[in-house]
């Protein structure tokens, strides 16, 4: 009778010293993998809120196709505005009430006939619409006549006035 020597196998991965079992996918595992595929999503979702909630001025128009057909006059007139170089230092007073002080490119840009009139309103709605009326002071800084609440408002100024190069409107729109 003839033996046959059993051939030699390698041996199986249990049997070796220091070596690794295989990787066994467990239910720990999918725990991780679960807690952070939401984790990334939630705080994705917590950053895009807080950034709509930070930018977000709260301004709808009606109807967005005639606003759009108006587009390139806003821009005519947004242009003649900013050549006109008038800018507008907002602040709240002790007592409620809005100063606004004007500057141009030069002492005499602003015409001394300037009537400067304004709305103020909250980005979201939180107090009522206020149309803000002023009132020009001896230096030539305007003051508004009622006091506006506490807390964030939005200005929408805008000042009429005629000069020696003709009439002019100016606008612009100031954070309190």
């Amino acid at each position: 009778m003839s033996s046959i020597a059993p051939i030699p196998t390698a041996p199986t991965a249990p049997h070796v010293m220091g070596a690794k079992p295989p990787f066994r996918f467990t239910g720990r595992h999918m725990a991780i993998i679960m807690v952070a595929f939401f984790g990334v999503v939630i705080a994705v979702n917590v950053y895009m809120a807080s950034l709509a909630t930070s930018t977000f001025s709260g301004v709808v128009v009606k109807n967005a196709y005639d606003a759009s057909q108006e587009f390139n006059v806003w821009l005519d007139e947004a242009a003649k505005e900013k050549a006109l170089g008038w800018s507008a230092k907002v602040e709240r007073r002790a007592d409620g009430r809005v100063a606004v002080t004007l500057k141009g490119s030069d002492a005499a840009a602003i015409p001394s006939d300037a009537a400067l009139s304004g709305e103020a309103w909250h980005p979201l709605g939180q107090e009522a619409d206020r149309v803000v009326s002023f009132r020009r002071q001896a230096d030539g800084s305007f003051v508004s006549f009622d006091a506006l609440p506490a807390g964030r408002w939005r200005l929408r100024l805008r000042l009429d006035g005629a000069d020696a190069n003709g009439r002019h409107v100016w606008r612009a729109q100031e954070f309190l």
